[in-house]
């Protein structure tokens, strides 16, 4: 155990954070440690893990102790610079990582005060002033591991190796052979597949590079938020989005019109699709990856985020012989994960099943997938007129967007077909207007509308950080929560850590607003009423809106109030 371990749990049994009875179990545990092969457990870790106390609070004990600031590892930003400047060796050897620089002074976040003399070499081989700054030894110790690397080459490395002009340095030049200048461009294809494998290892759902005036900005979209990560230089831009250009298999000379392509990687043992698209704009062209998981699409619906009552409604709306089921809501609200996990879970033998989608965006087994072609003539349209010949049980329409395509969903749901489609309303009752809007006459929507459902996705608390809190009168009134209701709620929050990026969430789950049709809603829907009328009905018969649905998750402690307001904002409820 070393000074500052002894140190540390001195100080948390006169604050009251542990007894001393716990210290001694715990001494007992590295005192019954007899295999001489491995290292006896650390007595701090053994707190740690079984006895509540944190590394964070462990931290902030020593910050105190010392007068010195603490510093949350989860809003660090590695600088490609202050990685070039403090190497791997000696922030491994003291468990430092570089903060940032302002002049000769150097902050850094530290583990350790009582390791002086650690801080003097590093300010003795710097030649600069070193500014400690308290944080726990894992966070650095991941913040080493994610930036420095491990034993694989890291991003400090690649950085350095791609010394001298841009024009050396251009990716994505194809030989008559086929063969790639791998000596040229290893670097830079090493550099732009650990941006992508980054993505994939914080659960990024997208990644975007984008052009601005003086810098080549990298950001990565985790639980729906856009977070901002190290920038590579400038003068790699080029390089980067010909190399990423080439993978997607797009024309790297043409740089005035957007582009659509797909890359595939690796990650570990599983296969991962990137959909890329290319934007041109004042700065040189914008990259948007966007990561295709197919695990994502075989949840079942209580990962979804069904409750077990609407779980049962959507059995048995997916289930149906006929009709047309609807998904709606905006842009990344996962309509297209709740259909394909509709269609695993009705996937059976016995079932055809047939998709005709811009673009086919996963791979599923035992389905037929058409994927749109417009240059070719193969629209949704055309597309569903042949696929209708196929025979199947079960259709997927990737999105009605005009009348054409509309009418035929409407008239195969008509002829024994269920059929599944996407919208982009509002809410559900609005999907009604919608169809009408577009031209489908109010009598075919009546008659064919078996459901509509509205989405959207919020955080999910994190697990590991997660603790329960009591809302002020301000957060209960925005929900409008009752005074029974906050007595028995499991009201929660997470605090923040590396599990989570310091956000406290990870992970998404839906909130839902389902419409189901039935005689009454029919009788509204064919006399062409307004859709605040049609819905007030709903929620008469039973229909709860997002909100309320986002209510309950809010009760439950899986997500928190302020989630909900914020994505529900338009909800009248």
């Amino acid at each position: 155990m070393t000074p500052a371990d002894d140190f540390v749990i001195q100080l948390a049994l006169d604050k009251g954070l542990l007894a001393a009875d716990q210290v001694e179990a715990a001494r007992a545990q590295v005192a019954a440690h007899t295999d001489l092969t491995t290292e006896p457990p650390r007595l701090l870790d053994i707190l740690f893990e079984e006895h509540g106390f944190s590394s964070k609070q462990a931290a902030q004990l020593l910050a105190d102790e010392f007068g010195m600031p603490i510093i949350d590892m989860a809003n660090v930003r590695a600088n490609s610079d202050l990685l070039a400047l403090l190497p791997r060796s000696l922030a491994i050897k003291y468990t430092v990582f570089p903060v940032s620089r302002d002049g000769n002074t150097l902050r850094v976040a530290i583990s350790d005060p009582l390791d002086v003399d650690g801080i003097d070499s590093i300010g003795h081989f710097l030649k600069l002033t070193i500014e400690p700054l308290v944080a726990p030894a894992d966070e650095i110790k991941t913040h080493i591991d994610r930036f420095y690397g491990k034993d694989e080459e890291s991003m400090e490395k690649l950085l350095n190796s791609l010394s001298g002009d841009e024009a050396q340095v251009v990716t994505g030049t194809t030989s008559a052979g086929g063969a790639e200048n791998d000596d040229t461009d290893a670097p830079i294809i090493k550099l732009v597949y650990q941006i992508i494998l980054e993505g994939i290892a914080r659960r990024a759902s997208d990644i975007h590079l984008e052009p601005m005036e003086k810098r080549f900005r990298v950001r990565y979209r985790i639980d729906g938020v856009l977070v901002e990560v190290d920038n590579p230089p400038k003068r790699l831009q080029l390089a980067m989005i010909s190399r990423l250009k080439i993978m997607a298999n797009i024309s790297i000379a043409e740089k005035r019109i957007p582009q659509d392509g797909r890359i595939q990687v690796t990650a570990g043992v599983k296969p991962i699709d990137l959909r890329v698209s290319s934007l041109p704009t004042s700065y040189g062209e914008s990259i948007v990856m966007r990561i295709l998981d197919k695990e994502g699409l075989q949840l079942g619906l209580p990962e979804l985020g069904f409750l077990s009552d609407d779980q049962a409604v959507m059995e048995r709306i997916i289930t149906l012989p006929d009709g047309l089921f609807l998904v709606t809501g905006p842009t990344g609200s996962g309509k297209t994960t709740t259909l394909y996990s509709c269609l695993h879970f009705i996937n059976k033998p016995d079932r055809k099943l047939i998709t005709v989608e811009d673009p086919v965006e996963y791979q599923l087994s035992g389905i037929n997938q058409v994927p749109v072609r417009t240059e070719v003539g193969m629209t949704f349209a055309n597309a569903l007129r042949s696929m209708l010949r196929q025979a199947p049980n079960i259709i997927m329409v990737g999105e009605i967007r005009d009348l054409e395509t509309a009418e035929i969903s409407i008239n195969a749901s008509l002829t024994g077909h269920m059929v599944f489609s996407t919208l982009h309303t509002n809410d559900a009752p609005g999907a009604v207007t919608r169809m009408i809007d577009i031209g489908v006459k109010p009598f075919l929507v009546s008659t064919s509308v078996r459901a509509i459902m509205a989405q959207r996705l919020t955080r999910k608390i994190c697990k590991k950080c997660k603790h329960p809190y009591t809302p002020d009168t301000r957060e209960l009134r925005s929900l409008n929560i009752t005074a029974q209701q906050a007595v028995n709620a499991n009201f929660a929050k997470g605090s923040g850590c590396e599990n989570c990026h310091g956000s406290g969430y990870r992970g998404r789950a839906g909130i839902f607003e389902i419409f189901v049709s039935n005689d009454e809603l029919q009788r509204m829907i064919y006399e062409n009423v307004g859709t605040a009328k049609l819905r007030d009905k709903a929620r008469a018969l039973g229909m709860r809106t997002m909100r309320e649905d986002g209510l309950r998750k809010v009760l439950a402690g899986i997500t928190t109030i302020e989630e909900v307001v914020s994505i529900t904002v338009g909800d009248a409820s």
